[in-house]
């Protein structure tokens, strides 16, 4: 593969497409073994398990990581695994996540499931996945994932082997053995004598991950699996915290391709003598592939900040002052963290190795993105993916002009187009330059579809050039230069009396209030206008504001008059899904409750409780619950003149 020195223009895309031939690994172990032999003996990854220990982390140097990634996934054939069995992991982030992502790709397909889901919805995703390997983190002090993880298993009967991952691994020093003692007394107080096995399924195997890799050939694979770049590598889930997400299936061309595209992002700037940090989850695709596959592909180094990455206590307070120890070249956050960080003095920190903060997984309000390059005169390279496009599909280039609110262009290797779509979702043509449309995505890096069938339903567009054309549900525009604006995500839209307004026009504003931290804006139910916009705002520390000064701000700084929100909530904490974006469908809960009590109310009514559930077939569903029977008819009249389903219970 030829060498490039990163992206300026478009031109610069399609330079590189009609120039290079592509030879690209046939798998992601294949990638990463080539990245490891750049320098077998540079650092390839480095943890902390406390922030109080990165000055002083664990670091494998790409040979013994690429040994560990062997012994791993030796220890999963010897399981049984191959390339139709699949590995489902819910971990935090630590260096044996890493071994189980690479070396389960390795051997079969990695699922990855974020331990924030409640029991029933992890339970039904194993399920889903047909999952015969689950990976999990023993029981500890302070953690309850194994609790959670327990109440799953006998509810999925294709896992025949439960992994644990201890803790204690990763305490060093003369913390060492205080820490086994009280892991040993957390399971003895729990489950007695009899341990584990009291409470996992006579049908599971148990095995301990460090004490089983450790028995493995570490030199190379024992297996003679050949890696077809069609077979699946993993399946991941798309959605929040709460409901069952989707699956979404992706094969080892998809992931090598991306981490291919994504790197030309950078070109050369990705190299050997480069360090990223890594603080989203690895339960994300951002973490795994721009701060995983990327760096390993190119003898990179990365640095694992913590279990809970920037959750992690003092990660995010500490931040400038581990950029200056490690010399951080790049990292990867979302709005949300840069937000946060602009509360964080630099003082005399030297963070001078800063090249770029990456910015995904939701829009970047135009006033923290302008706030933050001026406060740290770092550059942030907004950009755009996906889940069923692997990960990134477009970037503002690092080389060339980054235009404020833009994602950015098109990575190499792939296509972007914005398309009108008729009411059932068939194409009609192609977006003139500007005109807003459906944002359709297009390579080598689209995934295969949804595991469940029935979710693929309007997922594919057919234009009639022989292309698979992925609709990604957003709305967005492309300019003259070939730069892509996103215009709003379709299902956040505010939809007022047939009016469509953009959350953004809305936040934008907020954002420029200088008590302001973060603020969101959703549609209220309402029987006239369908929807009214209001807005959630978390203020900074110590600030002090009122909702009546923040709607007067609002009023002076919108101008779409219609966008002008009905009332503005402050709250103390935002709600967030696990990697930092806020967690639109709690707010909109709270506003479709609170609607439909007040209407109620209006007519004189006393009822018990409104509950509102996003059901995946249905949508938001609500439950009435009435003191007096009587009322029933008049009470499901005003339930009627709202779009959701419902039922009321005496």
């Amino acid at each position: 593969m030829n060498k490039s020195v990163g992206i300026a223009s478009l031109k610069d895309v399609l330079e590189i497409e009609a120039s290079q031939t592509l030879n690209l690994p046939s798998s992601t172990y294949e990638m990463i073994r080539l990245g490891a032999a750049i320098d077998p003996k540079a650092s390839a990854l480095s943890f902390f398990l406390q922030v109080d220990d990165h000055k002083t982390p664990e670091v494998w140097t790409y040979q013994s990581f690429l040994e560990s990634v062997n012994q791993t996934a030796n220890f999963f054939a010897g399981l049984g695994v191959d390339k139709d069995k699949v590995v489902a992991y819910i971990l935090p982030n630590l260096p044996e996540t890493h071994f189980v992502v690479w070396g389960g790709q390795a051997a079969g397909i990695v699922a990855a499931i974020n331990p924030l889901l409640e029991p029933e919805a992890i339970a039904e995703l194993l399920n889903a996945a047909g999952v015969s390997v689950l990976v999990t983190l023993s029981p500890f002090p302070g953690t309850d994932l194994f609790e959670k993880v327990s109440k799953v298993l006998p509810q999925v009967p294709s896992i025949e082997h439960l992994v644990l991952v201890n803790l204690c691994d990763r305490v060093r020093g003369l913390k060492k053995l205080p820490a086994k003692i009280l892991q040993a007394s957390e399971v003895y107080r729990y489950y007695g004598f009899s341990g584990l096995k009291s409470i996992v399924p006579e049908s599971i195997d148990i095995h301990d991950f460090g004490r089983s890799i450790t028995a493995k050939n570490k030199r190379k694979l024992d297996f003679d699996r050949v890696i077809d770049p069609n077979d699946y590598s993993s399946f991941f889930c798309t959605g929040g915290t709460t409901g069952t997400p989707k699956i979404a299936m992706r094969t080892h061309r998809n992931e090598v391709s991306n981490a291919w595209s994504a790197s030309q992002i950078l070109g050369d700037g990705v190299s050997s003598d480069k360090t990223m940090f890594c603080g989203l989850p690895l339960f994300h695709v951002n973490g795994v592939l721009v701060t995983g596959l990327v760096p390993f592909s190119k003898g990179a180094h990365v640095v694992l900040g913590t279990p809970q990455g920037y959750r992690g206590e003092g990660v995010v307070s500490r931040f400038w002052e581990i950029v200056e120890r490690h010399k951080i070249n790049f990292f990867s956050g979302v709005p949300t963290l840069y937000a946060s960080l602009l509360d964080i003095p630099i003082g005399t920190r030297n963070i001078s190795s800063l090249e770029y903060g990456l910015c995904g997984a939701a829009p970047m309000p135009v006033e923290v993105f302008s706030r933050f390059q001026e406060n740290t005169g770092l550059k942030i390279l907004e950009g755009y993916g996906l889940t069923e496009a692997t990960c990134v599909s477009s970037t503002n280039p690092p080389k060339g002009e980054r235009r404020l609110g833009s994602i950015g262009l098109r990575t190499p290797g792939q296509m972007m187009k914005a398309v009108i779509l008729d009411d059932a979702q068939e194409y009609q043509r192609d977006c003139r330059v500007d005109e807003v449309g459906v944002i359709a995505i297009s390579g080598p890096n689209v995934f295969s579809g949804y595991k469940v069938s029935e979710q693929n339903k309007c997922l594919w567009i057919d234009t009639g050039d022989g292309r698979k054309w992925l609709n990604s549900g957003d709305l967005g525009r492309q300019d003259a230069e070939g730069y892509f604006w996103l215009t709003g995500r379709k299902k956040e839209l505010i939809i007022r009396g047939g009016h469509n307004i953009d959350p953004a026009t809305i936040e934008e504003p907020l954002h420029r209030h200088p008590s302001v931290m973060v603020a969101a804006a959703v549609g209220r139910p309402d029987v006239r206008a369908g929807e009214l916009p209001v807005a959630y705002v978390q203020l900074k520390p110590e600030m002090s504001v009122d909702s009546s000064e923040l709607l007067d701000f609002a009023s002076e700084q919108i101008s779409e008059r219609a966008a002008v929100p009905k009332s503005i909530h402050i709250i103390d904490e935002m709600p967030l899904t696990g990697v930092g974006k806020i967690f639109k469908p709690e707010l909109k809960k709270r506003e479709i409750k609170d609607a439909i009590s007040s209407s109620i109310s209006l007519v004189g009514i006393t009822i018990g409780n409104v509950s509102v559930e996003d059901d995946k077939t249905k949508g938001m569903t609500v439950s009435v619950s009435l003191m007096n029977k009587a009322d029933e008819e008049e009470v499901r009249s005003i339930l009627g003149r709202f779009p959701f389903s419902f039922s009321i219970h005496v």
